[in-house]
Order: structure tokens, then sequence, then C-alpha cells
């Protein structure tokens, strides 16, 4: 699949800001099944420096700093990027047991379990307990494939969470969501990882956008679409495979990636320091289009 995604975000500022400094990232990623075509920022006002650099995780990062007096600040991504369709692991999964797949992520030497293992362990937003052991626990029983016990609870999420928008905030705790069953997908995601961390699995956050379509007869809206998240589970021998809790499936073709992270902390989509603002309003816009072949 082809799409042409355009992501805008606008700051308004009570007073003028006279200084700021920003990293974006809104910029697709390449992986192992996704190419990033084209990706340009637009920033208004126009930026006094700016660059662009690889973080820790691998994630496209713009930054950029503003230095003369503004009350508005607009951030535009435009990118282009083809997706491929999942592979044999979505037919077949694996046979390997959870518990196997622990064990290789402890004591396996080889580099993608290596570099795994950073995933496997608390993050600021992740903080697996006993709760959420007990929670994972019905899904995660003795010698169940891994890729089955992972589906089986990416679906009790979907069914057992009502999607609240609204209901929750970045810094929302976790045992808040898990107590009132409720929340969005930046919520879903995290309380997955942390389930399966609890079980010593290696799981990451995944930020990016998801294809919609409108009601039978309707045109799409402009600006309808929304930021997403899902989350990435480790696999020896398959990689990382990702799932939407959220939507109940897989994360295919359908699903585009922009970063990856221990959390939301990580790959929060912009971030700065602003110099001479109190209170700002927000407005963020996203448009996924799906393009021909060879368009």
């Amino acid at each position: 699949m082809n799409y042409r995604i355009v992501h805008t975000t606008h700051y308004r500022y009570e007073s003028p800001v006279t200084l700021s400094h920003n990293e974006a990232r809104i910029l697709p990623r390449n992986t192992a099944r996704q190419r990033c075509d084209r990706a340009e920022l637009q920033v208004v006002p126009e930026p006094q420096d700016r660059a662009e650099h690889e973080d820790y995780f691998g994630n496209r990062v713009a930054y950029f700093a503003i230095e003369t007096p503004h009350d508005a600040l607009e951030v535009t991504a435009v990118s282009e990027v083809h997706v491929a369709p999942l592979g044999l692991e979505l037919a077949f999964g694996s046979d390997l047991s959870w518990e196997e797949a622990r064990a290789q992520l402890r004591h396996g030497l080889a580099a993608p379990g290596l570099d795994a293992r950073q995933y496997a362990v608390a993050s600021p937003m992740v903080r697996p307990d006993a709760s959420l052991l007990a929670y994972a626990a019905e899904s995660f029983t003795p010698g169940r494939p891994i890729v089955d016990a992972v589906q089986a609870l990416n679906r009790r999420i979907y069914t057992e969470f009502e999607y609240q928008p609204g209901f929750s905030t970045v810094a929302t705790p976790l045992g808040t969501i898990l107590k009132h069953r409720a929340g969005v997908c930046q919520d879903f995601a995290h309380l997955a990882i942390a389930c399966l961390r609890a079980h010593g699995l290696a799981a990451r956050y995944v930020s990016g956008y998801i294809e919609t379509m409108p009601p039978k007869g309707q045109e799409k809206l402009t600006g309808a679409d929304a930021s997403h998240a899902w989350f990435s589970v480790y696999v020896p021998g398959l990689d990382w495979l990702d799932f939407d809790p959220t939507n109940d499936q897989w994360a295919a073709d359908q699903h585009i990636t922009v970063a990856v992270g221990r959390d939301y902390a990580d790959i929060a989509p912009i971030t700065g320091v602003v110099n001479g603002v109190g209170v700002h309003s927000l407005e963020v816009s996203v448009d996924v289009t799906r393009l021909e072949a060879g368009v």
C-alpha cells in the first residue's frame, strides 16, 4: 500500500514566545516492511536553525529553533510511504512457547535478542506490577505459544476495555486504566506492554497512523484521521511482531510506523523548550490518503 500523510500541529500562545527549541518525531522511519519515499517538515514561522538526526532507537528526529517573537507555531509533516503486506508470520505464527521465548531472551547472545532486552524492563511510563501480572496470566497459560498468547491478550484488551477519549491523559497511571477498564490507544498499548514485561518478555511502544475509512456513502472528512499507537513484541526467530489492541488486529499494511521506543515518553511527537509563554492551545490535524500504485 502507498500512502500520503499530512500531519499538522498548531500551537497558539497567550503571550509572544521569544525563543523556542523543538524536536519533532513525526517523520516516518524505514522498517523491514515500510519504506518512506518522501518526508518534508514545514515550520511557520521559519526557523533560524534546523537539523535532522537519528535518535538512540533509530527514529528520525527533526530539530528546529525559532529565535524571533511569535504567538503561533505551525508544524506540518508531509510524507509518502509504502507499506508491504505481512509475511508468513501472520499465517503460521510460531510454536515457541512464551516461557521458551522468555528464556531465549534472557540467555541468548545473538544481536537481536541482546537489543530486545532493554524493552523487557520497566520504563518511565510502563512499570509492571502484580496487578498487571495477574491480569495477563489468563492469556499466558503454561506452555502456550507466544504468538497465540499475545493475540489472546490483544483481544482481551479490545473486548474488556472501553475506548473513551477524554478519560485519560499522558500522566494517567496504568493502575487507573486497569481499574476503570477505559482509555485510548496510548493507554492500551502501554497496558499490553506492561503485561508482557511482567511476564519477562520484551515489548515496545509504536507510534504512527492507521488508515481509516468513512461511513459507506460518505466522503472522508479532512483532518478526520489521528495519530495512533500500538505495541510490538519480540519473538525469537520471528523478530518484532506488531499488534493493535485498540482494533483487535495485527498491525498490518494499514498501519504506518513513525517511531518506536520503550513508551510514549521516548517518542512524543513534538517536544521543546520555550521562553516567554504561559497558557497555550493545541490543535492537531491528520490526513492519511491511500495512493494509487506508481503515484
